[in-house]
């Protein structure tokens, strides 16, 4: 019996008339293990894309960017991420902590290519592995599931991208993100980032913060 298919995968494969396609794909694709391969990939990723689902069955996906190696593969199957500074709603780390089931795509736009990763999921919130992470609130511990490529044929071919000014430097600094210098929002921020705005480059309103976001000014 299939690990990956339910009733509701099976009607549409026996519509579609794939149902025999989908069997071999699962036989010959999907691995519980992370490979060579998959590994030099996934650690030479700058970022990936993470789902999560509440208690409620809620989806939400999220972003998650570092420096080539933020995420590392411990074996073949356990791979590690950082969690950093965010807008504070912790939504896919709350998800994580609640449900621990999480998928992550990793994609290349400069040579069109695809891994996903199906895995269990758990929070890191302190020890040497947190520790290794400066400027990380959480690290996210994940033990893979399912492991398989996808065809990169629809994937739009971009070029390399620069790597963001915002992320954590070897001390764990960041710069203070731009939202975070809205005037309505001084009062609401964390503790380590009140202040911060008045005492660097000041404060701005939400119709500057939007201006700024429209130019790509973040």
């Amino acid at each position: 019996m299939s690990s990956m298919y339910g009733d509701a995968h099976r009607e549409l494969q026996d519509r579609f008339d794939s149902r025999a396609l989908a069997d071999t794909l699962e036989a010959v694709t999907v691995m519980p293990v992370i490979d060579e391969d998959a590994k030099a990939f996934i650690e030479s990723r700058a970022f990936f894309f993470l789902s999560t689902v509440d208690g409620e069955g809620q989806p939400t996906v999220s972003y998650k960017g570092g420096a080539p190696g933020f995420v590392r593969v411990v074996d073949d199957t356990t791979l590690v991420f950082p969690s950093y500074d965010g807008n504070g709603m912790y939504l896919s780390m709350g998800n994580i902590a609640g449900q621990g089931r999480i998928g992550l795509l990793f994609i290349d736009f400069e040579t069109p290519h695809r891994i996903r990763i199906h895995a269990d999921a758990e929070l890191v919130t302190e020890g040497e592995l947190l520790d290794s992470y400066p400027g990380a609130d959480l690290v996210v511990r994940a033990t893979v599931t399912q492991s398989f490529v996808n065809c990169g044929r629809y994937i739009p071919k971009r070029a390399i991208p620069d790597a963001t000014h915002h992320l954590p430097d070897e001390q764990g600094n960041v710069p203070l993100a731009t939202w975070k210098r809205i005037d309505l929002l001084q009062d609401v921020l964390p503790g380590r980032d009140r202040g911060r705005a008045e005492a660097e480059d000041g404060t701005i309103d939400a119709e500057e913060y939007g201006k700024r976001v429209a130019r790509g000014e973040i």
